[in-house]
């Protein structure tokens, strides 16, 4: 009998006001999954992120984390579910006026209860688990690019989630330290079983860390392709799947 999926994706549509840029778009990610989603620029990855997250409203369709249903829930389920996942933005989204610890308490301080310094406890441990101990102090204009996307993965980890959601987590990063961001990805995925959903057009990072992919499409405004990326391409594929996970161009005979 297979497990209740980490999240589940049913016949989701999203659109910016009247302009429709997703619609049927259904998936499944198991838990302890590294998930890409993938497309070219103005697929819409972003927008169904958004959707997933509560940040959007989707149109129509429905998103379930391990069976309950997020689209539909009350505002009160909707908040304890939020507990179980963290997000961690483009570039961090930290607020520069704080601390790498204060940002990091942020969520603590929102959804717990917990006294200042078992608060800050958990921040500097956070921070440690992304190679950032001894900088709880610093403020992100103090540290590199690099940094401030552990920093944010510290912060999407401090209410110890079941599932994260990356949002082009290696962006403006240089190759080698992309490459140490993946590896710390799948450290935590390894440690922790944790899900985790990765929105990226980075192909060197879908191809070294990825279990499994959909990809978008603008054509289509849906899902082209579904599965493990050697699979998608070594078997029969659309010609736009293989050329985006190859970088080489197929012609059609």
């Amino acid at each position: 009998m297979e497990a209740t999926p980490a999240i589940e994706v049913t016949e989701l549509a999203c659109a910016y006001e009247d302009h429709k840029v997703l619609e049927g778009v259904s998936f499944k990610v198991r838990a302890a999954e590294i998930f890409f989603i993938v497309g070219g620029t103005g697929v819409g990855k972003t927008t169904l992120l958004r959707n997933m997250v509560g940040l959007a409203a989707p149109v129509h369709g429905e998103v379930r984390f391990k069976g309950r249903s997020f689209t539909g829930a009350d505002p009160a389920e909707r908040r304890e579910m939020l507990k179980t996942f963290g997000l961690s933005f483009q570039g961090g989204a930290l607020w520069t006026s704080l601390t790498l610890s204060e940002n990091i308490a942020l969520p603590l301080e929102e959804y717990t209860r917990l006294p200042a310094d078992e608060i800050a406890r958990i921040a500097a441990f956070r921070l440690s688990q992304v190679g950032l101990a001894g900088f709880e102090h610093y403020y992100p204009s103090e540290i590199s690019g690099g940094m401030r996307k552990r920093a944010g993965l510290a912060r999407a980890l401090a209410l110890d989630p079941s599932i994260v959601f990356f949002d082009e987590p290696s962006a403006g990063l240089d190759p080698v330290t992309a490459r140490n961001l993946d590896r710390l990805i799948l450290q935590i995925r390894d440690t922790f079983a944790t899900t985790i959903v990765i929105v990226s057009h980075d192909v060197d990072s879908i191809l070294g860390i990825a279990d499994r992919l959909i990809m978008l499409d603008t054509a289509t405004r849906g899902i082209i392709a579904e599965g493990p990326p050697a699979a998608l391409i070594a078997g029969p594929a659309d010609p736009k799947v293989v050329e985006f996970l190859t970088r080489r161009t197929i012609r059609s005979a």
